[in-house]
């Protein structure tokens, strides 16, 4: 599918999303290393979440072989992080640095590792 024609939208609002995701992240990541507690990091973790699931969707939009892609697992593979994270609140800190580094190189990998199919080794 050609990106550009089946969503011409979808580029710029995708950059201002990641954008917004990683600077929401970056105050999660930082309040969670200063110790700051949940409800003063509720706004953070929201726009968090909502920018995150936003450019979830708009890849799923795309086409749902994402899920297979290399890209589309390591989406997988930080949100099990964070969700450990979540659930071992003490160690937290290394959860969420995981997840951040598995995020990192899900988004920055070439273009031909992103876009490898686990399913179809191609």
């Amino acid at each position: 599918m050609n990106e550009g024609s089946a969503l011409p939208w979808a580029r710029p609002f995708q950059v201002g999303l990641r954008t917004l995701h990683i600077m929401a992240m970056a105050l999660v990541l930082g309040g969670v290393a200063l110790g700051a507690g949940h409800d003063r990091l509720k706004a953070s973790i929201t726009a968090t979440v909502i920018s995150g699931a936003l450019l979830f969707a708009l890849d799923l939009a795309k086409g749902t072989t994402v899920i297979h892609h290399a890209s589309g697992v390591a989406v997988l593979v930080k949100l099990a992080l964070l969700g450990v994270g979540n659930l071992l609140p003490q160690q937290r800190m290394g959860w969420y640095l995981a997840a951040t580094a598995v995020a990192s190189i899900g988004s920055h990998m070439p273009g031909s590792w992103r876009h490898y199919s686990l399913i179809h080794r191609s």
